[in-house]
């Protein structure tokens, strides 16, 4: 299921966001993106997702601002005492006195505070980051339900065209056994005039084939069946995605046999336009959780 969230933080003066991108994926992939000196934070990230989603591409990307690094401080007795000793040693050398630049390059003449993280410190940033990346997830997991809401109600449209194939199929059925008879009485014939000449025991046992192989009634009930179970699966709610991948394709197995077994056009097209919806559904299926 497609998604998108985000998510602000900050400790010890630095910031960060997260930012999550959900696609459709047969199962849960996770891609994350670190910052450098984070890596090991993957670890965290990967058990978090696991816990909220089933299903997905998931793009876990972590932008973080470093504070402001501190301005150098200017020792300036440390400074004045480098200067007068670089006059008087000018004058008894008579060489030239010690340019500041030159000066300000000693160690000691210029410090830069140099921060120490404390593993207490990293300790409360992991902690921070985590905690702002759980509510990243369950934005994420919010977007995904309402968008999970939409596909409900889509796949509620096409189970409904289905049913009325289904009844479509059913009346079919039911003038099947006139053209059926007809059928019968044709071959019979043929049977009967062919030479050799078919012993009783064959024509009974070629009736009885033409007979068994127009019956759909198994696969109007079947596919009947699959609806109420679809719909069972949409109103019970949680990560149904995969079991309804698989009932799509038990309803393209019995809208197969269904156009297999006709004897007759309409009852075929009517077999054609349940495949075609199935094939809808399991699109939508495929971006579900």
């Amino acid at each position: 299921m497609t998604g998108y969230a985000r998510a602000e933080g900050a400790h010890g003066g630095r910031t960060w966001f997260w930012e999550l991108r959900s696609v459709n994926g047969r199962a849960l992939d996770v891609r994350v993106r670190l910052p450098q000196g984070l890596e090991d934070f993957d670890r965290l990230v990967r058990p978090v997702l696991a816990a909220k989603l089933v299903r997905g591409n998931v793009s876990v990307t972590l932008n973080m601002t470093e504070p402001s690094a501190p301005l150098p401080a200017l020792n300036k007795p440390f400074l004045d005492a480098l200067v007068q000793v670089g006059r008087e040693y000018a004058a008894q050398s008579g060489l030239a006195p010690p340019t500041l630049d030159t000066l300000i390059a000693v160690r000691g003449v210029v410090d830069v505070a140099t921060a120490v993280e404390t593993a207490e410190t990293r300790t409360a940033r992991e902690h921070q980051l985590k905690a702002t990346l759980t509510a990243a997830v369950e934005a994420l997991v919010s977007a995904r339900q309402d968008e999970g809401a939409r596909l409900a109600a889509i796949l509620a449209d096409h189970l409904d065209e289905i049913e009325r194939l289904i009844a479509a199929a059913r009346t079919a059925a039911a003038a099947e056994p006139a053209r059926l008879k007809a059928r019968l009485l044709e071959l019979v014939r043929e049977l009967v005039t062919a030479e050799p000449r078919l012993s009783d025991e064959r024509l009974n046992q070629e009736v009885a084939l033409l007979l068994v192989k127009g019956d759909i009634r198994e696969e109007i009930d079947r596919l009947t069946a699959h609806v109420a179970q679809a719909r069972d699966l949409l109103a019970a709610g949680g990560a149904v995605g995969r079991r309804l991948d698989f009932l799509t394709q038990e309803f393209n197995r019995e809208a197969n046999t269904l156009c297999s077994k006709s004897a007759d056009i309409a009852l075929t097209r009517i077999g054609l336009d349940l495949k075609a919806t199935i094939d809808r559904i399991r699109e939508q299926v495929q971006n579900v959780e």
